[in-house]
């Protein structure tokens, strides 16, 4: 009778252990769709796609991400051909293009313009 007393109890308290007392504050468990590296909002970069982080434009006009972008530039005599890149977005020879893309981040978001990676 005593080892099924305790046999029982045992199974209690490793059954309330698993299951949590459900109280506030406990920590979530994470599920397939939620990100495990997830950064506060008020850290995180903007990933609404609109900014090329690594050539540090507007993704929309990227050209060395988008290779109809850069065709129209290049039928259009926009191309830096030593860098390889739109000469509208070669910072290379312009560094003052930065500046102007960097603005246009910093209008939208309200925060510097990550550096680009190039």
């Amino acid at each position: 009778m005593r080892m099924k007393l305790w046999t029982t109890a045992t199974l209690v308290l490793f059954a309330a252990f698993v299951s949590g007392c459900g109280q506030a504050g406990t920590t979530p468990t994470v599920s397939k769709s939620t990100p495990t590296t997830a950064t506060p909002a008020s850290k995180a970069e903007p990933n609404d796609g609109w900014w090329c982080t690594e050539h540090g434009v507007p993704e929309g006009i990227c050209a060395q991400c988008n290779s109809k972008v850069a065709a129209d530039l290049k039928k259009k005599g926009d191309w830096c051909k030593e860098h390889d890149r739109p000469e509208s977005q070669c910072f290379i020879c312009h560094p003052e293009l930065e500046a102007k893309f960097a603005a246009q981040y910093q209008a939208k978001y309200g925060k510097k313009a990550p550096k680009p990676a190039e």
